[in-house]
């Protein structure tokens, strides 16, 4: 499988700067601007390095977090719907629940939770308690 390069970029620079080198760059870096400050008079202008500095890394690292963050979750997603799939009394319903609106999941949650608290002779070990035996009455 062929990356493009803002895929390979973003995995690298998410690895780096999620190690203790980059940690420990940083932390230099801004302990030599701490220490230049009597030299520079403590002045706004060494005061706008660290902060433009800081600003524009915040800026570029949310959207390298936010492409690993959605990389992993769609990974994620698709063992979870292989596990679905897999299992002869899940429902494959649920599959693609992700796509529902936010008061879709809570009627879904609501399900699941009193699914949980029904007594365990209701569903037998042979039986499922999938939404499929049970319908959708959230």
């Amino acid at each position: 499988m062929k990356k493009n390069l803002f895929d390979r970029f973003s995995d690298w620079a998410v690895c780096f700067t999620g190690s203790a080198g980059a940690f420990i760059g940083a932390s230099l870096l801004v302990i030599i601007w701490a220490a230049t400050g009597p030299i520079f008079n403590f002045s706004e202008t060494w005061q706008m390095v660290i902060n433009t500095g800081t600003t524009i890394v915040t800026f570029l690292m949310v959207f390298l977090i936010q492409k690993a963050q959605n990389k992993d979750s769609k990974a994620i997603q698709i063992k979870l719907n292989e596990l679905v799939a897999a299992h002869g009394n899940a429902s494959n319903r649920i599959v693609d629940i992700e796509d529902l609106t936010e008061d879709e999941l809570d009627q879904l949650h609501k399900f699941y939770e009193k699914l949980g608290k029904l007594p365990k002779k209701e569903a037998g070990p042979a039986q499922s308690k999938s939404l499929d035996n049970y319908g959708n009455s959230g």
